[in-house]
């Protein structure tokens, strides 16, 4: 009997053991479906603060995302600051809540009422560098990156309102895995997004990761495209900066379906087993930095979104994507989001629940069959995704005209409904389809 107690115990420690350390475990059921939706709690509200925010949950539950990826919440370093209120990403203290937004017991508080409502929240993380009045700089110098004695700020970029920090210091690196600890052991977050995650070496991923796991299962999201052994590492998602980049090029009204056939063929063959990309059209630095969904892609915005919640990923919604967010928003200042248009709610809510009701648009489905359906017009695209007796398929026009287009279809042809008219269709095996101007079809049996 104690033997058989010892190999029990045994059993179960490898396999704890093995959960924490590998790639997402696909039994986390509320990942499989889930969009992730990006706060920037000071544009949020006329506040700026979490009290105020938390009056945004039930229209944010009632839209259906399930990740809720809060930018950074600590304290701005003052020294050096960019604008009036700096940005988010110099961080003065990494165990602290900014005072403008409000405090750590109100945070907390905010987390648990988050889980009461069934969504998980992942905090922004910044681990490259930090601001130029941190404790850390007066406390330990020796933990940054220094030319002739003096600290710098990250090599190749413009970023003069952050230290850069030296990984080559274990000591450092400890005391990151200890600040990342903290927010899980005393907010019970449930992950993180990573800044620059590429630019931090990625034996320090998989060490602080492990550590993390131990302590809960935890979602981790790298901002990076191109490092992919940091979803060997630790990492289940990272941006899918290949196909945003193909999104926008799409976006003069000559788009072509090759471009995009060929971003999707790769996701099954560059990433690892069990991860996955995030799809987006916009997020913070885009808006930003680079212009609002209408300036970038026009009239193919609403295309460009059911492309990415029917392709294999996991999508994102950034602050005010709902509400048609026109303006781009100041990064170091305060610049409110006007709510008072919530007319495309619908729309994303429409397309949250196409990815919920279809399991062939899972995000543990990455990794399942796709065809692509060879058709007349090079500016339309079509693909089918399938799982099981689930097939989705997805019609997109990717020029600024008309367009009539013949495919075939073969034993895919059959009875459907087109999602967004709910009208039943029969797709033959030889179709034949006139559609407007940057419009979609996406049918579904």
């Amino acid at each position: 009997m104690q033997l058989q107690k010892k190999l029990f115990l045994l059993i179960l420690c490898i396999t704890v053991s093995l959960t924490c350390c590998g790639n997402y475990s696909h039994s986390k059921d509320w990942f499989d479906d889930a969009v992730i939706y990006e706060v920037n709690l000071r544009q949020y509200t006329e506040d700026g603060t979490i009290s105020a925010f938390r009056e945004h949950l039930p229209r944010l539950k009632e839209l259906g995302v399930e990740i809720l990826w809060f930018m950074p919440i600590f304290p701005i370093s003052e020294v050096k600051r960019n604008g009036t209120l700096g940005s988010y990403y110099s961080v003065q203290d990494y165990k602290a809540v900014n005072s403008e937004f409000g405090t750590f017991q109100e945070f907390k508080e905010l987390v648990k009422e988050c889980h009461e409502m069934d969504f998980k929240v992942i905090l922004d993380w910044v681990p490259n560098h930090t601001g130029w009045d941190n404790q850390w700089i007066y406390d330990h110098p020796e933990w940054y990156t220094q030319v002739d004695g003096q600290i710098i700020h990250p090599a190749g970029t413009n970023w003069t309102d952050v230290a850069d920090l030296n990984y080559d210091n274990l000591e450092m690196q400890d005391a990151m895995i200890d600040a990342l600890s903290y927010w899980i052991r005393e907010a019970d977050i449930d992950g993180y997004r990573c800044d620059v995650a590429g630019r931090v070496p990625v034996d320090f991923w998989k060490k602080a990761i492990t550590e993390l796991n131990s302590i809960k299962p935890i979602f981790m999201l790298a901002e990076d495209g191109s490092n992919m052994s940091l979803l060997s590492n630790g990492f289940q998602a990272n941006y899918g900066w290949s196909l945003f980049g193909t999104i926008n090029n799409s976006s003069s009204g000559y788009g072509y379906a090759s471009n995009i056939k060929r971003e999707l063929l790769r996701v099954p063959v560059i990433y690892p087993d069990g991860s996955l990309p995030m799809n987006f059209i916009t997020n913070h630095d885009e808006n930003s930095w680079n212009g609002t969904t209408g300036e970038r892609l026009g009239d193919c915005v609403d295309a460009m979104n059911v492309l990415i919640f029917t392709s294999p990923g996991i999508p994102l919604i950034y602050s005010g994507q709902e509400a048609s967010l026109n303006k781009r928003l100041e990064f170091f200042e305060k610049d409110e989001i006007n709510w008072s248009d919530l007319s495309k709610q619908d729309f994303y809510k429409k397309l949250i629940n196409l990815k919920k009701e279809n399991p062939a648009l899972w995000n543990n489905n990455t990794q399942s069959k796709m065809t692509f359906i060879n058709t007349s017009n090079d500016h339309v695209l079509i693909y089918i995704r399938q799982k099981d007796d689930n097939t989705v398929i997805t019609i997109i026009n990717l020029s600024n005209e008309t367009v009539n287009t013949t495919c075939d279809f073969g034993d895919y042809a059959g009875e459907y409904t087109e999602y967004f008219s709910d009208e039943k269709t029969s797709l033959s095996a030889q179709y034949s389809i006139d559609i407007a101007p940057f419009s979609y079809l996406v049918f579904t049996k």
